[in-house]
C-alpha cells in the first residue's frame, strides 16, 4: 500500500501560501532567485492534482517560450513521480528508461499537452488561428486563420518601402525605423491609426498615421500580422464580440501571469478582459473556482522601451485585489528567500535598489552563505578592463577545475561594448558566444526556407512570395517581377493569383514565363500535398525540388557549407518540434518558429563565456558574472541623467545584472573609454557610490584603491576608507553656468554628480554631444 505523499512539503512557508491559494486574485511579489519558477510549476500541478481543475481551463503566460517548456517539464515530473508510485509502487528513478519514457509520455497527453502555456505572442497566435476570421478592423480589413507572422525585419521593410517608394518622403525626416518604431508604439497603446491621429494632429502625427495606416493595408493584404498585432487584435476582437470573448472566459477559469512587470496596457487590458468576461476588475465579484495568480517584481522592471509598464503591477491590489497594506493584504504575498546569490551579492542588490522610491519594499533574504565580497575595478581603458577579465577567468578555472567557460558571463549596457572583450577573448584562445547577436532565424538562408514554407502555408503572403520568385536564380529578372506586382496591385489581388495563373504570366512575362511558370507549378503542387505531409517532408522536399541545396553545393565556398549546416540545423528543429509537440502540421512550425527567441535556444552547461547586454540577461544565472562599464553617462545612460523615472529604470537594470551572479560578482569601470569613435574621460557611476564599501574589494569612487584581488579574495574588512583628496573650488559650479572647453566650446552645466569630495558635472555643448566631466581633471572656463 503506497503512502500519500505531501508533494508540497519542501516549499518554504511563503511558496507555499502562494501555491495553495485557490480562488480570487492573488499578486506573488517574487524577489530575484525566490523560486517563482518553483511556485508558478507547483501551484499548476496543485490546481490539477488537488482541485482537479482540467488541463484546458489553465492560461499560464510566461516570458519566454523557454519558461514556458521549463515548467511544462517540471509539472511532468511532478505526475511521473506520482504515477511511478501508483502504478509501480516506486519511486520515478527507480524505474527502467523505457519504463521511464511510458510513464512521461502518458503525462504529456493527458496533462501538460493540454496545458495553455507560453508567452503573450504565442498563446494570442493561437487563439487566433481559432478566430481571427471573426475579426473585422476600423476600415473593414479582415484576415483568415492560415495568416503568416511577419518578422521585425518583414515589417522594417514594408515600412521602408510605403515611406520612400509610396508615399516619396524624405527618409531623413520620416526615417523607416523610427516610423515603425512609431507605428509599434501606437499597437501596444491600443491605438489605430485613426486614433494615433487624433492624438498627434500635427504634421509630422498625420503622416505617421498615413504610413501606419497603409501598412496596416499591407499587412491585410498578405493575410500577415506583425507581433504587435497578435496581442492588439484579440484585444479588439474581444471588446467588438461578446460570444468570442465569453468563449475564451468561460474556458479559462485560471490565469497565471508572470513577469508581470514587464507588461503593456494592451497586455494588461487582455488578461483583464480574459478573467472579468468585460467587467470592470473593481465591480468583478464572481470568482467561484477562478483565479488570476501574477507574479513579478518591480525592482525587475527594465523594458519601458516595450512599453511594458510597472505600475500595472503597483495597481493590482486596487484593481483585483483588497487594497490592503502589505502587512493586512489576503491578495498578496512576498517571497523574499533567495537561493540564488551569496549573501555579500544579495546584500549589495539591496542596499542598492533601497535607491530607488517606487518600488513594493522588500529585502531579498540569504540562503547559501557569505561568499566572497564583490570585486570593483578601475580600469585605465576598455582594453585594460577587458584584460582584467580575462585574467580572472583563467585563474578562476585554474585554481577551480570544476569551472568551465559556461560558468562567466559578462554583461553590458550597450552592445558597441563587445567589441574591446571579443578581441581580447580571442586573442586568448577563450570561447565565447554573443547572445543576442543575429538570431538563428535571422540568417539569410533560414529566411529563405521558412518564406518557402510561409508561401505554402499561406498564398496570399506577397513579401514571401518576392524573396523566392528568383531565390536561387531561376532566370526572373527584376523587370519581369516587377511587372508581375503591378499587375497585381492593379487587379487589387495577392501577388501569386497572377504568378500561378498561367495565361496572365505568358502574357506578362515574355522571356522570363517558363521559369515563372516552372516555379508556379512547384509550389502549387507543394500546397497540395501539404495537408498530407509533416512539415519535415516539406521543407526537404522544396529545398530539393527548388534546387536550393543544389546551389549551395555547387558554390563550394566555406560560406555556402555554412549555409547548408545551417538548412540541416532548420530539418532539426522540425524534427524537435514534431517530437516535442507532437504536431507534425506546417502551420504550428511556422507558428513556433516565428515567435522563436535566440534566448529560448540558450543551452545551459554551453562551454564559452557568454556576452550579453544587461536586458538579454533578464531571466538567466551564472556562476560568475562581470558587470562592466559602470560609468557615468554609460550606466546610467546620458539620457537617463535628467529623469528621474528613467534613472530609476537604468537602476533596476543594474539590480537585475547584479543579482545574475549566483557564487562571484566582479564590477569595474575605466578611467577612459572609445565608444562610438571617441576616446573620453569617464567618471565612475553614481551607482558604485550607492554600494555598501564595506562588502567591497578593489576601487570604488568613495574609497581608496585595494590591493590587485586574488582569483577568490577573503572577506573585506568592515571599515570605510576617506578619500585623501580635498575638495576643489568644483564646488563653485552650479546647474546653468556658462563654461568653455578648449575642445569642445561652450556649453552648459546641466547636472552636478557627488558631494564635496568627488564631483562630476554634466554639460551640454553646442558644438558636442553632451559630456559628464571631472573638474579636477578636464579644465573649464567659468564664464559669466
Amino acid at each position: 500500500m503506497t503512502q500519500t505523499v505531501d508533494f508540497l512539503s519542501h516549499l518554504n512557508p511563503s511558496q507555499r501560501q502562494a501555491v495553495e491559494h485557490f480562488c480570487g486574485p492573488m499578486l506573488v511579489v517574487a524577489g530575484a532567485g525566490s523560486g517563482k519558477t518553483r511556485a508558478l510549476t507547483y501551484r499548476i500541478a496543485n490546481l490539477l492534482r488537488t482541485h482537479r481543475v482540467h488541463p484546458e481551463n489553465i492560461l499560464a503566460v510566461t516570458f519566454t517560450n523557454k519558461a514556458a517548456r521549463e515548467i511544462k517539464e517540471r509539472v511532468e515530473v511532478i505526475f511521473s513521480e506520482q504515477q511511478a508510485q501508483l502504478q509501480y509502487e516506486k519511486p520515478f528513478s527507480a524505474l527502467t528508461s523505457p519504463e521511464q519514457t511510458k510513464l512521461r509520455s502518458q503525462v504529456y497527453r493527458s496533462v501538460t499537452k493540454h496545458l495553455w502555456m507560453g508567452t503573450f505572442h504565442s498563446l494570442c497566435a493561437r487563439i487566433l488561428r481559432y478566430d481571427i476570421n471573426k475579426y473585422t478592423d476600423e476600415k473593414g480589413r479582415q484576415w483568415q486563420q492560415n495568416f503568416s507572422i511577419f518578422d521585425e525585419s518583414d515589417a522594417q521593410s514594408l515600412v521602408k518601402q510605403i515611406v520612400t517608394k509610396e508615399l516619396n518622403l524624405d527618409d531623413k525626416k520620416f526615417e523607416p525605423r523610427k516610423v515603425r518604431y512609431q507605428i509599434s508604439n501606437a499597437k501596444n497603446l491600443g491605438l489605430s491609426p485613426q486614433a494615433y491621429q487624433r492624438e498627434n494632429p500635427e504634421y509630422y502625427g498625420r503622416v505617421i498615421a498615413e504610413v501606419y495606416g497603409k501598412y496596416q493595408d499591407r499587412l491585410a493584404a498578405n493575410n500577415a500580422l506583425d507581433f504587435d498585432d497578435l496581442i492588439r487584435v484579440p484585444v479588439e476582437l474581444f471588446q467588438q464580440n461578446e460570444q468570442v470573448l465569453a468563449y475564451w472566459h468561460q474556458k479559462f477559469n485560471h490565469i497565471l501571469v508572470d513577469e508581470y512587470q514587464d507588461t503593456n496596457r494592451t497586455q494588461y487590458d487582455l488578461i483583464r478582459l480574459l478573467v472579468t468576461n468585460g467587467e470592470h476588475p473593481r465591480s468583478f465579484k464572481n470568482w467561484k473556482n477562478r483565479s488570476i495568480f501574477v507574479v513579478g517584481d518591480v525592482d525587475q522592471s527594465i523594458y519601458s522601451f516595450r512599453m511594458a509598464d510597472y505600475t500595472i503591477l503597483l495597481e493590482f491590489q486596487q484593481d483585483f485585489g483588497d487594497g490592503l497594506a502589505d502587512d493586512d493584504t489576503r491578495t498578496m504575498i512576498k517571497l523574499e528567500d533567495n537561493y540564488r546569490s551569496r549573501e555579500n551579492i544579495l546584500e549589495v542588490a539591496n542596499q542598492l535598489i533601497l535607491n530607488n522610491t517606487t518600488r513594493i519594499e522588500k529585502v531579498l533574504r540569504p540562503t547559501r552563505g557569505e561568499g566572497p565580497p564583490v570585486y570593483c575595478y578601475q580600469a585605465d581603458d576598455e582594453a585594460a578592463e577587458a584584460s582584467f577579465i580575462v585574467t580572472q577567468i583563467k585563474n578562476l578555472t585554474q585554481q577551480h577545475p570544476e569551472l568551465g567557460y559556461g560558468s562567466f558571463a559578462l554583461l553590458y549596457r550597450v552592445n558597441a561594448q563587445s567589441r574591446a572583450l571579443e578581441d581580447a577573448f580571442i586573442k586568448s584562445n577563450i570561447l565565447y558566444k554573443v547572445v543576442g547577436g543575429l538570431k538563428f532565424y535571422d540568417r539569410k538562408e533560414i529566411k529563405d526556407a521558412i518564406s518557402y514554407l510561409r508561401m505554402i502555408a499561406n498564398p496570399s503572403d506577397s513579401v514571401s512570395l518576392m524573396r523566392i520568385i528568383n531565390t536561387p536564380r531561376r532566370g526572373i529578372g527584376k523587370t519581369t517581377i516587377d511587372n508581375l506586382v503591378n499587375a497585381s496591385q492593379q487587379l487589387g489581388v495577392p501577388l501569386w493569383e497572377i504568378v500561378n495563373d498561367q495565361d496572365s504570366v505568358n502574357t506578362i512575362a515574355g522571356r522570363s514565363a517558363k521559369a515563372v511558370n516552372q516555379f508556379a507549378q512547384m509550389i502549387s503542387s507543394w500546397q497540395e500535398k501539404a495537408a498530407s505531409s509533416t512539415a519535415l517532408e516539406i521543407l526537404e522536399g522544396v529545398m530539393e525540388e527548388s534546387d536550393y541545396i543544389l546551389d549551395l553545393s555547387n558554390q563550394s565556398t566555406d560560406e555556402a557549407e555554412s549555409r547548408l549546416e545551417n538548412i540541416k540545423e532548420l530539418s532539426n528543429a522540425v524534427a524537435q518540434f514534431q517530437e516535442d509537440y507532437e504536431d507534425s502540421t506546417l502551420g504550428g512550425f511556422l507558428a513556433n518558429a516565428s515567435l522563436a527567441s535566440d534566448l529560448d535556444n540558450l543551452q545551459e552547461g554551453e562551454q564559452a563565456v557568454s556576452l550579453m547586454t544587461l536586458h538579454s540577461a533578464k531571466g538567466l544565472e551564472f556562476p560568475i558574472v562581470f558587470l562592466v562599464g559602470l560609468e557615468q553617462g554609460l550606466f546610467p545612460n546620458f539620457r537617463s541623467l535628467d529623469d528621474p523615472l528613467s534613472l530609476e529604470e537604468e537602476r533596476r537594470l543594474c539590480y537585475v545584472g547584479i543579482t545574475r551572479a549566483k557564487e562571484q560578482l566582479f564590477l569595474s569601470h575605466a578611467r577612459e573609454r572609445r565608444l562610438w569613435g571617441y576616446r573620453e574621460p569617464c567618471i565612475p557611476s553614481m551607482f558604485l557610490k550607492e554600494l555598501p564599501s564595506d562588502l567591497i574589494q578593489g576601487y570604488l569612487p568613495i574609497s581608496q584603491p585595494a590591493k590587485t584581488p586574488t582569483p577568490t579574495p577573503k572577506k573585506a574588512k568592515k571599515t570605510q576608507s576617506k578619500s585623501n583628496k580635498k575638495p576643489s573650488k568644483v564646488e563653485s559650479f552650479a546647474v546653468g553656468d556658462r563654461v568653455l572647453h578648449r575642445s569642445f566650446g561652450v556649453g552648459q552645466v546641466t547636472h552636478i554628480f557627488g558631494n564635496k569630495g568627488k564631483i562630476s558635472i554634466a554639460v551640454k555643448f553646442t558644438t558636442s554631444s553632451p559630456k559628464i566631466l571631472d573638474p579636477q581633471v578636464v579644465p573649464l572656463e567659468k564664464l559669466e
